[in-house]
């Protein structure tokens, strides 16, 4: 790669000191890096290994690539979080599952609303526990973390299990479970990673744990599938179910795998949203007005939850500005390519996507590192409804979900569960931040941008909830 220029030292030892600094300061490396060469591809060091990143004129190459020339699917399980060894092989066997599931359940997402509203209600009196109209502090970050478990789960493996104590604190963990291990294998060579990956204990111990809360689940569905056929009274209505009676990998590690990595998402975005809702109070009002009229109408439904301008942009601020990741878009080149500038890209490259720089691009975004709220939605309000300024658009300048035909296909069934988990708060609560004056910090961690996890925040119950 020494015909792309670096960001940082480029010599062997100094390459290390530009992957320490990277660790807590990727988002201003990236930018630093974009800042100098635009448009050109520049490469930066990590602890384990170069990253080379493109830019937004780039995208059509992203797109156009076939997953034999430049893998998504690689990266996610083979040299970065080596999920084929941490989680199973059997992820490798068919990819295409969860973006089935997801279009499955984005087309047929009104059958399942109903289930969700319950949930966020259920899950917010229970874990909040408010009395009479006092206010209460709790952890932001545990709580809401609990509270998107339990709805997402609601959709993924339904009712009793979705509010199982120990399935959600599983589900809440599992992900920074395979990170952590993830980077421990990331400090071992190549060849040694399938022996080293059989002694690290978090992972494996997770999937025994989530097999065995499971597997009598799958039992009882699978036996009642043989004795009544397609249909049954009570039959569950969720993602576990739908996976079952596709025959999609029907032995318990197979579903289990399935069931946890849909997990995966939206587990931090909602706590950045409320941080954001209780750091700018000069913003409910507009927020609370627009979610009571749109449910007077139309109630809690799916069509209700698609009115919420106002709401949607919430989100999608948050999203720009408080990401889950500054790079969205991985890839690993499985072969020789060649980019449509003439960039040479040699067989095994990692390849990102700074979209934190992207989002915070002054020539798009107008006074970008400010939070307007109701950016998106003043878009749509000019006259233009397109996609593009929805939370779930993909755009050249907007890409938190990715793009192309790798974008998140389950982006929908996520923005629906926040947008109802945020109309909730705003219609059943008052919160204000504690003993804060501004918003909590993020905390960062290479890629990775994560809400602040000891804040807490206050919660009372309206007089009219």
């Amino acid at each position: 790669l020494d015909h792309i220029p670096s960001v940082g030292y480029s010599s062997w030892l100094g390459s290390y000191i530009s992957a320490f600094k990277y660790v807590r300061n990727a988002a201003q490396i990236l930018q630093e890096g974009y800042a100098k060469h635009k448009d050109a591809p520049f490469k930066v060091p990590t602890l384990h290994r170069w990253f080379v990143i493109i830019s937004r004129n780039h995208l059509q190459d992203i797109q156009k690539f076939t997953e034999d020339e430049l893998s998504v699917g690689e990266y996610a399980t083979g040299h970065c979080w080596h999920a084929d060894y941490l989680i199973g092989p059997e992820i490798r066997s068919n990819p295409h599952h969860i973006t089935d599931g997801g279009t499955y359940f984005t087309r047929n997402f009104g059958l399942y609303h109903p289930n969700i509203k319950d949930e966020v209600h259920t899950a917010f009196e229970e874990l909040l526990d408010l009395k009479e109209n006092a206010w209460k502090s709790v952890p932001a970050m545990k709580t809401m973390r609990e509270i998107v478990c339990r709805v997402s789960n609601r959709v993924i493996v339904g009712l009793p299990l979705c509010r199982d104590p120990d399935w959600i604190d599983l589900n809440c963990r599992f992900a920074v479970d395979v990170a952590i291990d993830a980077n421990i294998l990331n400090m071992f060579p190549t060849f040694l990673v399938p022996f080293v990956s059989k002694i690290l204990p978090t992972t494996a111990a997770d999937m025994q744990r989530a097999m065995k809360l499971l597997d009598p689940i799958i039992k009882e569905r699978l036996e009642c599938m043989r004795e009544h056929g397609d249909e049954w009274s009570d039959k569950p209505n969720d993602a576990l179910q739908w996976f079952m009676d596709r025959k999609m990998g029907c032995t318990t590690r197979h579903l289990t795998i399935n069931m946890v990595t849909a997990n995966f998402a939206s587990i931090y975005v909602f706590t950045q949203a409320l941080y954001n809702l209780a750091a700018y109070p000069q913003y409910v009002g507009l927020l609370r007005e627009e979610v009571e009229a749109v449910i007077q109408q139309y109630g809690w439904t799916k069509e209700a939850m698609a009115l919420m301008w106002k709401v949607d942009s919430f989100l999608a601020e948050t999203l720009r500005l408080q990401g889950v990741t500054v790079a969205s878009i991985h890839r690993k080149a499985m072969k020789d390519l060649t980019l449509s500038d003439g960039t040479f890209i040699p067989k095994g490259t990692h390849l990102l996507v700074p979209t934190c720089v992207f989002h915070r691009d002054s020539s798009v975004y107008e006074d970008p590192d400010t939070f307007n709220p109701f950016r998106f939605s003043q878009l749509r309000d000019d006259g233009d409804e397109n996609a593009r300024y929805q939370m779930v658009g993909v755009t050249r300048d907007y890409l938190p979900f990715g793009c192309g035909k790798h974008a998140c296909a389950g982006r929908y069934l996520a923005a629906t569960e926040l947008k109802t988990m945020l109309a909730h708060i705003l219609t059943s609560y008052d919160v204000k931040l504690e003993d804060r004056v501004s918003r909590p910090i993020n905390m960062h961690w290479e890629l990775h941008i994560l809400p602040n996890p000891t804040a807490r925040v206050m919660f009372r119950r309206r007089n009219n909830s």
